[in-house]
């Protein structure tokens, strides 16, 4: 789901709107042809300036993400394929640290140094 960004969260506005994009393509929301919403509709939707949101684009489209046609808008140009038996252990490691109230940034440190170590 496409939302306002979070501007205290320390991320700039323009990547956690290319984190948006890339989710809802690996979770089959956006699939490759659907096409994005206008830049003037994403703006109004995610609550930032014009500039973020093309400047979002432009990495998405460099990233092979997303394509432009001149005049008409931005669609889905690749899918994001993750094994479904990933997803469903990525499930059951959330469900596990919100049963023991570990807290999203958290979860998220703790993730990182895993995947440094591993």
């Amino acid at each position: 789901m496409l939302r306002k960004v979070d501007k205290h969260s320390g991320v700039p506005a323009y990547l956690q709107i290319v984190n948006m994009i890339k989710s809802e393509i690996l979770l089959g929301n956006l699939q490759k042809g659907s096409q994005l919403p206008s830049i003037r509709d994403l703006q109004v939707i995610f609550d930032v300036n014009i500039n973020t949101v093309i400047k979002a684009l432009e990495k998405l489209k460099n990233e092979g993400y997303i394509e432009s046609e001149q005049g008409i808008g931005y669609f889905i140009k690749k899918d994001i394929d993750v094994e479904e038996g990933v997803i469903k252990i990525i499930r059951e490691c959330v469900t596990k640290l919100k049963n023991s109230r570990i807290d999203y940034y958290t979860s998220m440190l703790i993730f990182e140094e895993v995947w440094k170590n591993e």
